[in-house]
């Protein structure tokens, strides 16, 4: 739980409503989509370990989490493509996870699965 004033949580949300509007408006352009896939690395490190398909999956899905963080207050959405993203990432790193991933199941029930953090 945090304190705050109503006045800091309005200019909270505005610049989070600025910043995602204006990387929106970025994607639209060859260049501007082209800029934010060049910053990523710089921001998320991890990345690197995301193919070029992966790479523009993953910015036009931040971008649309932060733009509904911004416009529906759905704030987890962030979190979630972050979270999911860097998981992709941690198998691609692994050659070892990223065989047994890309393994056929043949109709295995490998029963529940657990989700880390």
């Amino acid at each position: 739980m945090v304190l705050t004033t109503a006045v800091h949580a309005e200019r909270t949300e505005e610049n989070l409503t600025t910043a995602s509007r204006l990387f929106l408006a970025l994607m639209k352009h060859d260049d501007g989509a082209r800029s934010l896939l060049l910053a990523l690395p710089e921001v998320f490190p991890w990345v690197r370990h995301l193919d070029d398909a992966e790479m523009r999956a993953f910015t036009v899905e931040l971008v649309e989490a932060l733009s509904d963080a911004a416009e529906l207050g759905a704030r987890e959405a962030v979190h979630r493509a972050l979270v999911s993203w860097r998981a992709t990432a941690r198998i691609n790193a692994d050659p070892e996870q990223l065989k047994g991933a890309l393994r056929p199941l043949d109709g295995d029930d490998l029963g529940p699965v657990e989700v880390g953090g």
